[in-house]
């Protein structure tokens, strides 16, 4: 507690910096509220709801729920919650204890694939060419990007001195954080606005080649393609938003932190439900047709980009190829996020899968639990 010219004030203390250089909100102990609460917790956020809502038809199919798979990932402590939609049913919904379905949830990493529509969408339109370098496009960039194609952004295949080691607590994916609010500035990591953040990434050394033979994961990536798509469209990110949540047609709330600024964190600040994370899957069934008739992205470009020959992701077997700012295996696309979410969906049977879940380790991550997430997703999205 401080007194300063006698009015007392305190560090908002789900924002505070604790032990292993995390917030509050995601220390072990309190992640899962952190999570589930996520939604209020940033100290910038808008929220968006949809004009006309996509009808879902309740058709529950048993069958999923009696499956061992699928009982195996919703038993777990970290289950939070899964819906499963085909075309325009609700054909599967399973909640924990401390969430319903109508409670928003950080998605984290998923969300970069409003980004893959985004992009799509000026690709498609050829307002952007994604052979070009993005010192083309935001000239001011410094050297971490500027010499890299707008492709190799869009799969993860450059190298700069940005880290995502999830085992790293100082990596620059949680120092990035203060941008967002999600945690206080400090005197070594002050807020600074995104774009200022995204400029000051460097090269190392004179080269920005990805020589490791995988997708080199870097969440700044989709900050900078999110900045570009403002830079040659003109339009706001709150419009490109806007465009998402309505041709999404969600029920609930689009709950997205933002800098102060405004420029949104596309890379992983949206908190939805279960439902409309599986409804936004369902632009992907629909290859970008949402609510409306309002398109998003077009079908070449989604079929593009579960069908490129891109980099694998890690080199744990049957790892996805990283492709476009998505997850594909060549039939499903996808992303997931820390903590233990995914989006999985199946253009060819029109299913989409959405799962929700919150690690409670150290690290917030564990590639066993994560690979037996995404199989069991695979398997509901081509079965029914």
């Amino acid at each position: 507690m401080t007194e300063k010219n006698n009015i007392l004030h305190y560090p908002n203390p789900d924002l505070v910096v604790l032990k292993e250089n995390r917030p509050r909100w995601n220390q072990p102990e309190t992640r899962r509220h952190g999570f589930h609460n996520f939604y209020r917790l940033p100290r910038y956020n808008l929220s968006l709801r949809a004009a006309n809502i996509l009808h879902l038809e309740t058709n529950i199919n048993e069958e999923i729920g009696s499956r061992v798979d699928v009982k195996k990932m919703i038993s777990t402590e970290f289950f939070s919650g899964m819906a499963v939609i085909k075309n325009q049913d609700l054909i599967f919904e399973s909640y924990a204890k401390d969430f319903h379905a109508h409670h928003p949830h950080l998605a984290m990493s998923v969300m970069k694939l409003t980004v893959n529509l985004i992009i799509g969408d000026l690709i498609s339109k050829g307002a952007i060419d994604p052979n070009k370098k993005v010192k083309e496009y935001i000239s001011e960039m410094g050297s971490g990007y500027s010499e890299a194609t707008i492709q190799q952004v869009l799969d993860m295949d450059l190298e700069n001195n940005y880290s995502e080691d999830y085992g790293d607590v100082f990596a620059d994916v949680f120092l990035h954080e203060a941008c967002w609010g999600w945690r206080l500035g400090t005197k070594d990591n002050p807020e600074i606005s995104q774009k200022k953040f995204l400029k000051s990434i460097k090269s190392i050394g004179s080269s920005i080649k990805n020589n490791s033979g995988y997708a080199n994961y870097k969440s700044a990536n989709t900050e900078i393609l999110a900045w570009v798509a403002e830079r040659v469209s003109g339009r706001s990110f709150f419009d490109w938003i806007i465009d998402l949540v309505e041709a999404t047609g969600i029920e609930g709330n689009w709950y997205m932190s933002t800098d102060r600024e405004g420029f949104p964190a596309f890379s992983g600040g949206v908190s939805l439900n279960a439902r409309d994370m599986a409804r936004f899957g369902q632009l992907y069934c629909r290859y970008g047709l949402g609510v409306n008739n309002l398109q998003v992205s077009s079908k070449e470009y989604i079929e593009a980009t579960r069908n490129r020959n891109s980099l694998t992701l890690d080199k744990r077997k049957n790892s996805p190829r990283y492709s476009n700012q998505a997850f594909t295996n060549g039939t499903w696309i996808g992303h997931g996020g820390y903590g233990g979410q995914f989006l999985l969906v199946n253009p060819d049977t029109g299913i989409s899968v959405s799962f929700f879940s919150v690690l409670l380790n150290k690290t917030a991550m564990d590639y066993d639990y994560l690979g037996d997430m995404v199989s069991m997703m695979e398997s509901v999205a081509s079965d029914y």
